[in-house]
C-alpha cells in the first residue's frame, strides 16, 4: 500500500489516559512508531483542557433528586400505559371514557374489576364528580368479560402505580426541602409562562442560581446544547443540528415549550411563527432557546418575566403585516384597497 501521509498520530481516549501513537516515515522509507501513555495532569499542565462545570454540592444533591424524579415519573407513566395494554385486552373501554383511568374513579372501578365484579352498570355507580353524567357511555364502556389472570396482572399493575406514587410524592417533599435556599429563584422562573414548580425545580438543578459562571446567554445555550449548531464546509452551512448537551434540561425546556405553545403569549406566538416555515419540532426547541435565554437573565438580573403578549410581532412590524393579509386576500381574487382610520380625539 502506498504511504498517503508520512507523520500520523492516533489518539486513543480512555477514562484517566490518552495513549498516542506516532508513525514516521524516514528519507529511507523506514518506519519509527513510537507509543505513549498522555496522562490528564499533564495535558491540564500545558492548559490543554478546558475546565468544567461543577455545581456547588447542594446544587449536585438537588439534581440527583429531580433527575431521579423524572425516572420515576416515567417508570409510573410506563405502568400506566401497561395497565392500559391490559384492559383493551379484556375489552375495558375506559380510557374511551375516562381521561385518566388512575384517577379517584377509574381506580374504584379497576379495584372493583380486580375483585371480580363484572356487572358493568355496578361498575358504572362507582363514577365521580364529571363522570357521573356518563353513565350510559360507562355501561357500554366496561361491559366485558376479564379473566382471572388478567384480574390478577391488574391487581399487580394497580399496586405498583401506587407505590410509584407514593414514591413520587416522597420525592417532591425531598425536593422541596433541597429547594428551601433557591425557592425565590423558583418563584422568578415560575413567572415564565408555561413553567410550573417542577420545571422550575430542574432548571435550578440543571443551571445552578449563579449565572455568572456563564459569560452571556449565548454560551448558557451553547452549554446546555440549545443553540444552532455549526456545520460549515467550503463556505456552505450545511447543517443547524444542535449540539450535544444536558438531556435533562433539554426535555424540560422542549416540554415547557409544547405547553406554552397553547397560551395566549409572547411565546406562543414565536411557536406558530416559526412552525409555519420550519415545523412544529424545530420551533419547539427554538421556543426552548427562548426560554432558556429568559431564565438565564432572570437568574442573573433577580427580575420577573414580562409577557410581550401574543400580538407582539403584529405590533413589532405593521407593514409587513398589512401586505401579507392583503396578499392572502389577493390570493382568494379580491381587490383590496387600504385606507387609514381617523384619529379619535
Amino acid at each position: 500500500m502506498d504511504v498517503l501521509y508520512p507523520i500520523c498520530c492516533g489518539l486513543d481516549v480512555h477514562k484517566a489516559t490518552i495513549t498516542a501513537c506516532l508513525r514516521q516515515v524516514g528519507r529511507r522509507g523506514r518506519v519509527t512508531k513510537e507509543t505513549r501513555t498522555v496522562w490528564l495532569a499533564q495535558i491540564l499542565q500545558h492548559g490543554l483542557l478546558r475546565p468544567s462545570l461543577i455545581h456547588p454540592a447542594p446544587i449536585r444533591e438537588l439534581r440527583e433528586a429531580t433527575r431521579y424524579r423524572k425516572q420515576v415519573i416515567r417508570a409510573r407513566s410506563d405502568e400506566a400505559n401497561r395497565i392500559q395494554k391490559l384492559l383493551e385486552g379484556a375489552n375495558l373501554k375506559l380510557a374511551s371514557v375516562a381521561t385518566d383511568i388512575l384517577g379517584v374513579s377509574g381506580r374504584a372501578m379497576l379495584a372493583a374489576v380486580v375483585r371480580g365484579e363484572t356487572d358493568a352498570t355496578v361498575l358504572a355507580r362507582l363514577a365521580k364528580g364529571r363522570l357521573r353524567p356518563t353513565q350510559e357511555q360507562l355501561v357500554a364502556a366496561l361491559t366485558s368479560r376479564s379473566t382471572p389472570v388478567q384480574r390478577t396482572l391488574l391487581e399487580r399493575q394497580l399496586a405498583h402505580a401506587e407505590y410509584l406514587d407514593r414514591a413520587i410524592a416522597d420525592l417532591d417533599a425531598v425536593i422541596r426541602t433541597l429547594m428551601a435556599p433557591s425557592q425565590a429563584e423558583a418563584d422568578r422562573l415560575r413567572t415564565i409562562t408555561g413553567i410550573e414548580q417542577r420545571t422550575a425545580e430542574t432548571l435550578v438543578a440543571e443551571l445552578g442560581v449563579d449565572m455568572a459562571q456563564f459569560p452571556s446567554d449565548r454560551h448558557c445555550a451553547a452549554w446546555a446544547g440549545l443553540c444552532p449548531g455549526n456545520h460549515e464546509s467550503a463556505g456552505k452551512r450545511k447543517s443547524g443540528k444542535t449540539r450535544k448537551g444536558s438531556k435533562w434540561l433539554r426535555t424540560a425546556l422542549t416540554e415547557t415549550a409544547w405547553a406554552a405553545s397553547h397560551t395566549k403569549s409572547y411565546l406562543a406566538a414565536q411557536y406558530h411563527r416559526i412552525a409555519r416555515r420550519r415545523g412544529k419540532k424545530r420551533a419547539a426547541v427554538a421556543v426552548a432557546h427562548n426560554l432558556l435565554v429568559i431564565a438565564y437573565h432572570l437568574l442573573k438580573g433577580g427580575t420577573t418575566f414580562q409577557d410581550l403578549g401574543p400580538d407582539y410581532f403584529d405590533r413589532r412590524d405593521t407593514r409587513q403585516l398589512q401586505r401579507r393579509l392583503i396578499g392572502r386576500l389577493e390570493a382568494l381574487g379580491l381587490r383590496v384597497s387600504v385606507e387609514p382610520l381617523p384619529l379619535v380625539a
